[in-house]
């Protein structure tokens, strides 16, 4: 049996909550009324409700301060204002403070049901947005990061064991293959949560600047320096300190910094006088460390300090299986942030994804879900929403093959070759993942199985 949208009406014109309840009552709606601001609230705060409609004039306080007081127990929460003639202003600010919509009184009935209905089903697809989310990550991510693949399942390990230890830890791969998201994993998940997450980019500026922000400076210390000035280090003081694009740091500052993390002892610039400091660092690089210290360009000694531990960070065309995973979870994501009914994803669109190399790896992807997700007409993402570049790049439809020539290879081949090279190229790009393997080629899981057997595919 389908439970009823639970709605609590405000009002404290009994007659007119009354009629406005009834309307809803055989719209199939659970209501319950309320005819002061404190008694609707104590009613929110004691039972759980889809829709509240709260008038903007009320006995012992306003709609405005109802409305902020709901937001404030549940930001989710969907807040219609009920308006008298001339207070249409006050309306339109409330809806800067996060109201769904508002209503004119004396209150129409059609246009009641329908603005209440779209409150509930912007209601519903949250709620099922946040339950998607926390389903991805308990089943298929660690703090955000997500992927199914081998390659990050490695990566989870990894972190699970690192993140409650003390242990100085290198994050290295490419620009955009969430460098940053695994800081902060590494970070809430130990001991040191509570205490701050500093981050600096050690490539956004220059020696001289780099110093002034990782150490501080005091007051007359060089031009322009007018106070003191608490460096990275300070701020991060009992919590963790992230280093990103740490092999663009000078060797200046890489000569400073492994002065401070063998003394544990910071000194500002200008400064004569060394201050204790307790942080763990975290740091990142999209550069070869290894390559840059047989060049000159990174000190030996500093690069064993930093790489206690190493995580990796693998492409996103290395671990393409990860593709339709990443893509639903961004959908749902940008769904709710842009107020879009999207409910998935279509098999056309997501083998065009998987199909694209992804340069920016999983950045790129997020930007590109996000531009399908705003210029989305329907209610699932289709081919016809990728953008126009990637569908001439991967018009076949079909996930990039590892290897071979393309078209070009297939010719001579037999159809029953064809398909052997479809259905091995597929499963491999869904990491052996036979269920999704079978949804993309739009064919029964029973087909499959009997094709792979047929074939020799394991």
């Amino acid at each position: 049996m389908t439970t009823k949208p639970k709605i609590l009406l405000i009002d404290d014109d009994v007659s007119h909550a009354q009629i406005a309840g009834e309307v809803l009552e055989r719209a199939e709606h659970d209501v319950t009324l309320a005819h002061s601001g404190e008694d609707g609230l104590r009613k929110f705060r004691e039972s759980e409700f889809d829709v509240v409609l709260t008038d903007l004039r009320l006995p012992d306080t306003d709609g405005m301060q109802v409305l902020k007081r709901i937001k404030a127990t549940d930001a989710d929460a969907e807040v219609i204002i009920i308006t008298g003639y001339g207070s249409v202003e006050k309306a339109v600010e409330a809806l800067h403070e996060g109201a769904y919509s508002f209503l004119e009184k004396p209150l129409n009935k059609e246009a009641l049901r329908n603005t209440v209905a779209k409150a509930i089903e912007r209601r519903h697809l949250s709620l099922a947005n946040q339950a998607l989310h926390r389903l991805v990550n308990e089943k298929f991510g660690y703090e955000g990061i997500v992927g199914n693949s081998a390659a990050m399942q490695a990566v989870f390990n990894r972190l699970k064991q690192v993140a409650p230890t003390d242990a100085r830890v290198l994050i290295t791969g490419e620009n955009g293959t969430g460098k940053e998201l695994v800081a902060r994993a590494l970070h809430f998940n130990s001991k040191r949560r509570e205490g701050p997450l500093v981050a600096v980019n050690c490539g956004a500026l220059s020696g001289g600047v780099l110093d002034s922000e990782l150490f501080g400076h005091t007051k007359g210390s060089f031009t322009g320096a007018l106070k003191d000035h608490i460096g990275k280090f300070e701020a991060a003081d009992g919590g963790t300190l992230f280093l990103d694009e740490v092999g663009e740091m000078p060797l200046e500052t890489q000569v400073k910094l492994l002065r401070v993390i063998e003394s544990k002892e910071v000194t500002p610039v200008g400064s004569n006088t060394a201050r204790k400091v307790d942080v763990r660092i975290v740091s990142a690089t999209n550069k070869d460390l290894v390559e840059q210290v047989k060049k000159g360009a990174f000190r030996e000694d500093l690069y064993f300090r930093l790489k206690v531990v190493e995580i990796h960070l693998p492409r996103l065309r290395e671990r393409r299986g990860d593709i339709p995973l990443l893509a639903q979870s961004f959908m749902a994501e940008l769904a709710a942030q842009h107020d879009k009914s999207l409910k998935s994803i279509d098999h056309a669109a997501i083998n065009c994804l998987i199909a694209h190399d992804w340069p920016g790896n999983v950045r790129e992807l997020r930007n590109v879900v996000e531009e399908m997700v705003v210029l989305a007409q329907g209610t699932a993402l289709t081919l016809a929403d990728v953008p126009a570049h990637m569908r001439k790049d991967g018009a076949s439809s079909l996930p990039a093959a590892p290897s071979g020539d393309g078209v070009n290879g297939l010719v001579g081949m037999s159809m029953a070759q064809v398909e052997r090279e479809v259905i091995r190229h597929t499963l491999n790009a869904n990491e052996g993942n036979r269920e999704r393997t079978a949804k993309m080629l739009d064919i029964g899981e029973r087909t499959l199985y009997r094709k792979l057997k047929e074939y020799g595919l394991n």
